[in-house]
């Protein structure tokens, strides 16, 4: 499906980019400004299934979009302009074909995007939630990985480490830190960076969480309980007491609606 340019309105007040001005949607999901929090619900599902953020896809056709109506000032936060698409208005299908999958990405019902890529002739995914541990869904170590993905070069903070230690424990049952976890290994990144000062000497969540599942000794798919879990940990070790919209809990979260909906 071909992407259509943005479509202005003319006169002397700007508006935000609506999202009928990137897709051609109808009805009230066209008259919706795009938001960051959009932008962010949209990158964690497709990390989070894909295992990556689409090139020309959804979400970076809408992080672009909400990145300009911020940076102009356009968005009015107090007046409802927060996040306009929760996650689970957010679904992506794919469509396995000879050499090629066909990826469809919908909000609310409508199509945004439509896109192919080519695969080997008998590939081996490791993100499909039908596929993945005797069918059960995305798993815990799934959704680590899509988070070195999303923002891989975030430095460690104590609240990543603390919501790696929650997602580990759910994902194993064991509530200890074993030398060389994932957990001890985030753990002793967020120690390091918390005595360094500059951002490019610090170990990054790349650094953690590539390759996460070959480093727990279990897994298992990815809960709306496990979820609680995890925000709870890295909400308690934020300053902010908040999450990262595209961290280690967004990404366990979106796992976790994923797995509901294809219930």
């Amino acid at each position: 499906m071909s992407q259509q340019q943005p479509r202005r309105p003319a006169g002397d007040h700007p508006e935000p980019i609506k999202y009928g001005d990137l897709f051609p949607v109808h009805g009230d999901l066209a008259q919706k400004p795009i938001t960051p929090e959009d932008a962010a619900a949209l990158q964690a599902t497709e990390t989070a299934l894909l295992g990556k953020t689409v090139k020309g896809g959804a979400a970076a056709l809408i992080q672009s979009a909400a990145a300009k109506n911020e940076m102009a000032g356009l968005l009015d936060h107090g007046g409802g302009d927060g996040g306009n698409v929760d996650a689970d208005e957010v679904s992506i299908t794919q469509r396995e074909m000879p050499g090629r999958k066909v990826i469809t990405e919908s909000v609310g019902g409508q199509v945004v995007t439509q896109h192919s890529e080519r695969v080997p002739i008998a590939p081996l995914s490791t993100m499909n939630p039908r596929e993945d541990v005797g069918g059960g869904g995305i798993t815990i170590g799934e959704a680590l990985e899509a988070t070195a993905i999303a923002v891989g070069q975030k430095p460690v903070e104590w609240s990543d480490a603390a919501a790696i230690q929650a997602a580990e424990a759910r994902a194993t049952g064991r509530m200890n830190i074993a030398p060389g976890s994932v957990a001890a290994i985030a753990q002793s990144a967020a120690t390091t960076n918390a005595r360094l000062t500059r951002d490019e000497d610090k170990t990054k969540i790349a650094d953690v969480l590539k390759d996460a599942r070959l480093k727990m000794p279990a897994d298992k798919p990815a809960t709306r309980q496990d979820a609680e879990k995890v925000a709870g940990a890295e909400m308690r070790n934020d300053p902010l007491l908040t999450t990262h919209p595209t961290g280690v809990a967004a990404s366990v979260a979106a796992a976790a609606r994923l797995n509901e909906n294809n219930k």
